[in-house]
């Protein structure tokens, strides 16, 4: 909402130190968005005296004037008002100058003929509708002087973002009881003497209110004899500074109110609707299927039940809180006026504006609810100024209709020494009365340190003590409660073991070189298709009711997409090193649940090398073993159990390279995947291969983590060391040949590395490898003896032979 501080200190002492009172806006909780400095808009625009004029030498219609703009020299316009004459002073654009619209001034030629500026009509200023000639001012305005500082037109606006649940500041008279209640300080609505004479309201206007749930007040005043023609200045100029449009003085009166006092008015012109004996009998009713209705804006509206119309015996003339009928609306031509002040069901309002498009500043309003109570003051103000504005009559009494009746305030219990133990400041009683009471609550004291508070019905959202608290609070200011550790015996801060294994997570992952980001949760619904992954244990994709675009119409069901997608993004801009990594959620769908069911997972990808390349130096590009070595680093800064890697299948693993795959597992538990992605899959998110992914399920690693290592002590006495290289099938793994020297070794094998992997038809025959490993003995309590080093080896090797179908090379 816009608010104009020279309007706004009509009610209330607005703070002169604007960046101050915006910051002291965002501490109570009224966000402010911008703030503009009315006047700029102007720039350029000066009062002209018109010296010369004459007809254009090659037009009919145009003429050529000199006009006194304040400068050394006078300037020349070509001007195509029919009012344009020698002697009158006027606004003038002068070059450079940009009007509403964005229309800039330069300096041009007209049929041949220099034009350095505009003389402007008030529509081109954008203050006013009137544009059948330029706007003559009168003669005491001063020639040089700036049309903003001439109309008064110097101000500045805030635009702020009031929160839903406070529909009370969604009006100057409502923001300058905000306003009041922050600095202490006094404010006062506004009044209007109203004068009634003539026919009685009730004589000529009846109204039924066929469900009150759908309207809980409706008022009717009539005002006769009116002229619609242009506002005054202080109406077009208040209305200006907000950025509404001067329509007419009636429509002028009611946008006014609206922003006034946050009541959305309607006006009817009175002839135009349909009467019996003279009298118009209004109905607020639900609408009838088929029914139509065109509005305002000239398009002819299918209506539902669901929306409330305003109508006659004989037809709708409007929507309810959203817009009016075209037949009724008011016209040069109206000399009577019905003017409705009314109070409509915030839901059905909403659903209405939405569902036609026609969302408006008084549909707004109703959406976040109007106050019952004052209904008919507000009424008797707006018609006051009608009359003022058009030279009217306000007949006699209003036609009020409030089935429900006045609504009992809703009265809570404030508990002082609460609130002060709860806030961990000791605020004063009279401070809080004093905030609560020009917050326009009633507050009375109930002894024992307990508060009578009574919520004014402009506040619903003041429903529990707990509110009263926060808008106290608010008005202290959050920033002037001391800093305080929370109190308690043995409460200690800790974190909990799924933080434990995020943390020892990111460190090792950073450890290794890669960097963490983030990802979108929604997804394609094709993107596991296109990484040819599994859906096997993926579940149903979770979709969206409303998704943003076709490529976010799901919720995501593994990492890995997201991810591809920022390596393809970072390869198109030229990073050809890409390692990142990604601690997330994903989703799947549960029958007969409204919500999906929620999985953590770690994936990471790496593609292009570890390193640039240098003159010296060529790092080879990521593999499989580059990605299975994060796994093995994840595993000892987890201390996970018995992790081993078993090979999948292209059956098994189809977005991964055939041979390029494996399986992480830890005890029994599969703990995820490690692989090079398939070509086609990389290609098809539009990157680069080799990518090298993982992805691993969270809760089996927060499962499987264990707090503390074993402890081993530092050797004491030496080790001694062997190689035996085995001549096995192709189909042998290293992973089998590991678990028989494990096995067989027994307690004095220490230690089993590979260092060489051999293959040669000639020599060790086809189908055949040699893969070679250095064994590592040792005993805790004594220094290992030759022969006891040599009967265990050749026991291992005739195990690891006699299990494996090897053979020993020499």
């Amino acid at each position: 909402m816009k608010v104009s501080l020279k309007w706004l200190s009509d009610y209330v002492d607005v703070p002169g130190d604007i960046k101050e009172f915006c910051d002291r806006l965002d501490l109570t909780g009224t966000g402010v968005e911008g703030v503009e400095t009315l006047g700029a808009a102007f720039d350029g625009v000066v009062v002209g005296f018109v010296e010369t004029c004459e007809d254009h030498p090659d037009s009919d219609h145009m003429h050529v004037v000199t006009v006194d703009v304040g400068e050394a020299e006078p300037i020349q316009i070509v001007c195509g008002a029919p009012n344009i004459a020698q002697g009158i002073k006027v606004p003038v654009a002068t070059v450079g100058a940009v009007l509403p619209g964005d229309f800039k001034i330069k300096k041009s030629k007209l049929r041949g003929v220099a034009s350095f500026g505009m003389c402007c009509s008030k529509r081109e200023l954008g203050l006013g509708n009137e544009h059948e000639g330029i706007w003559v001012l009168p003669e005491n305005a001063v020639v040089g002087t700036p049309i903003a500082d001439y109309l008064g037109l110097t101000d500045t606006v805030l635009d702020l973002e009031i929160t839903p649940n406070r529909p009370d500041c969604l009006s100057m008279v409502g923001f300058a009881r905000e306003v009041g209640a922050m600095y202490g300080r006094d404010w006062c609505e506004p009044a209007a003497e109203l004068e009634e004479s003539g026919e009685a309201t009730a004589d000529a206007v009846s109204v039924e209110i066929a469900d009150p749930a759908r309207c809980p007040r409706y008022t009717a005043r009539l005002i006769k004899d009116v002229k619609v023609g242009p506002s005054p200045a202080w109406l077009v100029e208040r209305l200006s500074a907000i950025g509404q449009r001067s329509v007419n003085n009636i429509v002028d009166v009611t946008n006014y109110v609206l922003f006034e006092l946050g009541q959305p008015l309607h006006t009817f012109d009175f002839d135009a609707l349909d009467t019996e004996d003279g009298k118009a009998r209004i109905q607020v009713r639900a609408a009838r299927e088929g029914e139509k209705l065109v509005t305002l804006d000239g398009e002819e509206r299918a209506l539902t039940p669901d929306m409330t119309v305003i109508a006659t015996p004989q037809r709708a003339v409007a929507l309810a809180g959203v817009m009016g009928g075209l037949d009724s609306e008011v016209t040069d031509a109206t000399t009577n006026v019905l003017l409705e002040t009314a109070v409509f069901e915030s839901g059905r309002t909403s659903r209405t504006s939405r569902n036609l498009g026609l969302i408006s500043e008084s549909s707004l309003r109703y959406e976040r609810r109007v106050d019952d109570l004052g209904v008919d003051a507000r009424a008797d103000y707006a018609a006051a100024l009608i009359a003022e504005v058009s030279g009217g009559t306000v007949c006699a009494g209003i036609v009020d209709e409030w089935p429900a009746g006045e609504p009992e305030p809703r009265v809570l219990a404030f508990r002082v020494d609460r609130f002060r133990k709860m806030m961990g400041a000791a605020i004063a009683v009279d401070f809080i009365v004093d905030c609560l009471t020009r917050l326009g609550c009633a507050v009375s004291d109930q002894g024992d340190g307990v508060l009578s508070v009574a919520a004014p019905t402009f506040r619903p959202d003041l429903e529990r003590e707990i509110d009263l608290y926060e808008e106290v609070l608010r008005l202290y200011g959050m920033d002037r409660i001391p800093s305080t550790l929370p109190a308690g015996r043995g409460r200690l801060g800790v974190r909990t073991p799924q933080q434990i294994v995020d943390a020892k997570l990111h460190a090792a992952l950073s450890a290794c070189g890669m960097n963490e980001t983030m990802t979108y949760s929604f997804a394609a619904a094709d993107d596991v298709e296109k990484l040819r992954m599994n859906e096997e244990g993926l579940g149903e994709a979770a979709e969206l009711i409303n998704p943003m675009n076709a490529e976010q119409s799901c919720m995501r069901r593994t990492i890995i997409p997201g991810l591809l997608r920022s390596v393809a993004y970072n390869q198109s801009r030229g990073v050809d090193n890409i390692q990142l990594y990604e601690i997330g959620t994903v989703f799947s769908a549960r029958e007969g649940a409204a919500q999906p069911k929620e999985r953590r997972r770690v994936a990471g990808v790496l593609a292009g090398a570890m390193g640039p390349v240098a003159w010296n130096n060529a790092p080879a590009a990521f593999d499989f073993f580059d990605g299975k070595g994060v796994l093995e680093s994840i595993a000892r800064e987890l201390a996970l159990p018995k992790v081993r890697f078993k090979a999948l299948s292209a059956e098994e693993s189809a977005h991964l390279q055939p041979g390029r795959a494996a399986q992480m597992l830890s005890g029994g538990d599969v703990v995820g995947w490690v692989g090079e992605i398939h070509p086609l899959a990389v290609d098809a998110f539009g990157a680069n291969a080799p990518v090298v992914a993982f992805e691993l399920d969270m809760a089996v690693l927060e499962r499987a983590c264990r707090p503390a290592r074993d402890y081993v002590d530092v050797p004491q006495f030496p080790a001694v060391e062997r190689d035996a290289a085995f001549v096995v099938d192709e189909s042998v793994t290293h992973e089998r040949l590991m678990q028989c020297m494990s096995s067989a070794g027994g307690k004095l094998l220490e230690g089993v590395q590979l260092f060489d992997v051999y293959r040669d038809e000639e020599r060790i025959g086809a189908g055949k490898k040699s893969m070679a490993y250095s064994l590592t003995y040792r005993a805790a309590d004594r220094t290992l003896t030759g022969e006891e080093v040599d009967k265990a080896h050749e026991r291992l090797i005739k195990k690891v032979c006699g299990a494996t179908g090897a053979e020993v090379r020499g």
